[in-house]
């Protein structure tokens, strides 16, 4: 696709060496919706015109076939450049909609992996944006002891953070999301940078349990 002159000026402002993600923002912010130039960046393919489409598209556009299509064009990318798309597609525009958040809470048994890990990666992040009272907790650490260790590497990590999360915030549940971390030993031997938390969880939820005494 022949890109318009408007996005080509936009594409060629981005430079994979030095933009970062506040001057995406920046530059979003300046567009604000437009989701036709959404598209357009899309099909350049590239990682960062990619995320900076995401944040300019209208959520009210976005259908499961739509998604869908998304997701495919996702996979075409490497491991950690999807899941950075899909994550992002997530936190500014999936999770602000209430009919996309319907489409998220049906993904659990989605055939897409990315899907499937937006689905956990959702019911984390409600729990640390404050609504740790959800009435499937015990739904949740079910499938998660059962499925866990099955699970495609991106969705795994998603399903263990959930367990994490809610280990975090659910004293209830605390010690079983611990034993979940020490049965399997998932990210046991992970190694992380200085001041960042491990994915262990019971290394996990002991360091955040800690912060929230402070």
């Amino acid at each position: 696709m022949k890109l318009s002159l408007k996005a080509q000026k936009i594409f060629s402002e981005i430079n994979k060496e030095t933009t970062r993600l506040g001057d995406l923002r920046k530059i979003a912010k300046e567009i604000k919706k437009d989701h036709a130039l959404s598209l357009e960046l899309w099909t350049t393919g590239e990682f960062l015109p990619r995320q900076l489409a995401i944040l300019i598209m209208d959520k009210k556009l976005l259908t499961q076939e739509v998604i869908d299509q998304l997701d495919n064009d996702i996979q075409k990318h490497e491991f950690d450049e999807r899941n950075h798309l899909m994550d992002w597609l997530m936190a500014n525009q999936l999770s602000k909609d209430k009919k996309i958040i319907s489409l998220i809470e049906s993904w659990k048994n989605s055939s897409s992996k990315l899907q499937r890990r937006v689905f956990w990666y959702y019911q984390a992040r409600l729990r640390w944006m404050g609504n740790t009272n959800q009435s499937n907790t015990k739904e949740l650490l079910d499938l998660i002891e059962i499925n866990l260790m099955k699970e495609e590497p991106e969705v795994q990590w998603a399903m263990n953070y959930t367990a994490g999360q809610i280990g975090k915030w659910q004293e209830k549940y605390r010690d079983r999301c611990i034993s979940i971390g020490e049965e399997t030993g998932l990210y046991k031997d992970e190694m992380v940078a200085k001041n960042c938390v491990p994915s262990y969880l019971p290394k996990f939820i002991t360091i955040e349990v800690a912060k929230l005494k402070k």
